[in-house]
């Protein structure tokens, strides 16, 4: 499990455009987003950078939690 804190999530919006960021990445990775907490769990087999890198494309600032 990778997590992440995403500051600038703020709807369900901006979990839609994260969650399709991270399934271009893995189109099978399991994602569980808490808006409200501003916080992205993902199951995948990519790598943490690699996710990350996609968030930031998709115009979201990535902090590891």
């Amino acid at each position: 499990m990778i997590r992440f804190d995403i500051p600038g999530m703020t709807c369900g919006g901006c979990a839609r455009t994260i969650t399709a960021a991270i399934h271009s990445v893995d189109a099978q990775a399991r994602v569980d987003i808490d808006v409200a907490a501003r916080t992205l769990n993902v199951e995948t087999g990519a790598d943490r950078d690699t996710l990350a890198g996609a968030i930031r494309e998709a115009g979201y600032e990535v902090a590891t939690g």
